[in-house]
């Protein structure tokens, strides 16, 4: 049977709607962090889960049992191994850790190289800003001028969109579209200053450490 895919234009955003394809970018976006995370230190399911909120943010929050099957997947792969840290305590089940292998090491270098098109998609854009401090400095330009030029052209589909319906739509929907607008307007400013920070061989200074937190990033509330 035929895949079926449906674009939609909406007021903020352009979205491919088929199913697949946004679940295979969502796994691939958490295969990436898990890695990542892992090639810090090795962790139990339980903290790694807490890491990748921080890292991610609540506006990309995964579902607690999504982990799992990804964990499983990499272990299939050979690029993590699971180990029983401690005993189990009476009624309790022991704690698995999680740690890269060699080959595991190897694939998150080949993510963090990847430079093309899919790394400026809104759903794999932040995962490789949050490993940036581990990135080339070549490969962080290409994806930083590469998500401006999807955002430019977005930008572009906005404006268009908001003059050709702004006599058509009531107060509501033109304020919505104008958000979305603005939105765009202020993430490619940002990118700018990224860029221009980039070309001076510096680093950004609200980011201090290896990996960042991004925007709306949940707290541990424990």
């Amino acid at each position: 049977m035929r895949e079926r895919r449906v674009t939609i234009y909406g007021p903020m955003y352009q979205h491919d709607t088929s199913e697949v394809s946004q679940v295979s970018k969502r796994s691939g976006v958490l295969e990436f962090a898990v890695l990542g995370l892992l090639q810090e230190s090795p962790m139990h399911g339980y903290e790694l889960r807490k890491r990748l909120n921080a890292v991610l943010g609540s506006f990309r929050a995964f579902s607690y049992g999504s982990l799992y099957p990804c964990l499983k997947d990499l272990l299939g792969r050979g690029w993590i191994v699971e180990d029983v840290s401690a005993p189990a305590l009476a009624g309790r089940r022991s704690k698995i850790v999680y740690a890269l292998t060699a080959e595991g090491k190897e694939r998150f270098q080949d993510l963090l190289a990847d430079a093309g098109p899919s790394a400026w998609d809104d759903e794999t854009f932040g995962v490789h800003l949050a490993f940036f401090g581990r990135t080339d400095a070549e490969v962080r330009m290409r994806i930083l001028e590469g998500r401006r030029s999807r955002l430019e052209e977005r930008l572009d589909t906005l404006r268009g969109s908001l003059a050709r319906t702004r006599e058509r739509v009531d107060a509501y929907t033109l304020e919505l579209q104008q958000h979305g607008l603005e939105s765009v307007e202020r993430e490619v400013r940002w990118l700018n200053e990224l860029i221009t920070t980039e070309r001076r061989g510096e680093t950004p200074g609200r980011i201090d450490s290896t990996v960042r937190v991004l925007p709306g990033a949940d707290q541990d509330k424990e």
